[in-house]
């Protein structure tokens, strides 16, 4: 007997040097970052930033679906920002739903699309990307 395939669903996000992994499947509401509980993950102000468009999207929408997101690379507010990109993408895969699209964008377009700045690559000659040695005989 041949079992019916479910349906899954995978999302990337990136923010600087951060990339995010969502999965989604149909479920309860489970949302985890790296196989902790969004609830408790540490610190709250990603926290805030990973539910935003849980939040946005309404808890009709995400409660039928399960999230797991794996994070890797960055700092923990890259990570975070990936994340939200990441499971926002993933909402709308899922859901195909326009109206949530424009009410993402008009909150925050970044959660859509990427945000596409990252660090200038530092050059020779001095300490950063565009700082110079200083000389002192003139």
């Amino acid at each position: 007997m041949i079992m019916p395939a479910k349906k899954v669903i995978v999302v990337s996000g990136k923010r600087k040097t951060a990339t995010a992994r969502a999965v989604v499947k149909q479920g309860i509401g489970k949302v985890r970052i790296n196989l902790t509980p969004v609830e408790i993950y540490e610190p709250h102000i990603a926290r805030e930033k990973i539910m935003e468009p849980l939040l946005q999207a309404g808890g009709d929408v995400w409660k039928q679906v399960d999230l797991d997101v794996q994070t890797s690379g960055g700092g923990f507010m890259g990570q975070a920002e990936a994340a939200r990109m990441a499971v926002a993408n993933a909402l709308l895969k899922w859901t195909k739903s326009t109206h949530l699209r424009t009410v993402f964008s008009e909150y925050d377009r970044t959660m859509i699309v990427g945000d596409s700045r990252a660090k200038e690559t530092k050059k020779f000659g001095g300490a950063g990307a565009r700082a110079k040695e200083q000389k002192s005989y003139r």
